[in-house]
């Protein structure tokens, strides 16, 4: 099994900014890429940006150069940070890992992240 745990969202003002990390643990053997959704209420669920094992990346268009999607090998963990927030970045972020030997996708709980003044 894979627990992935989720820190870092809440509430800030726009133009504000925010750091997001997610540690995975238990069988991470072939865990590959890595990376973050959102959801926001009403919509469905987009890719935010992801990240190889050799840190290759990969953004949703809208969100680049004011997202940073980075990983630590060695904890395991994966972060996100979000610059220049926006209301409309307002979500539910949610972690992602794909065990690229098993063909197998794991979820975090997510975290709410509300972009507000």
């Amino acid at each position: 099994q894979v627990q992935l745990v989720e820190s870092g969202g809440g509430l800030v003002q726009p133009g504000g900014s925010l750091r997001l990390s997610c540690a995975v643990s238990g069988n991470i053997f072939g865990i590959e890429i890595m990376g973050w959704y959102r959801q926001a209420p009403g919509k469905q669920r987009e890719l935010v940006a992801t990240i190889t094992g050799s840190n290759s990346t990969n953004y949703a268009d809208s969100l680049k150069g004011r997202f940073t999607i980075s990983r630590d090998n060695a904890k395991n963990t994966v972060y996100l940070q979000m610059n220049s927030l926006k209301p409309e970045d307002t979500a539910v972020y949610y972690c992602n890992v794909k065990n690229v030997v098993l063909l197998t996708n794991y979820w975090g709980q997510g975290t709410q992240v509300t972009v507000s003044s």
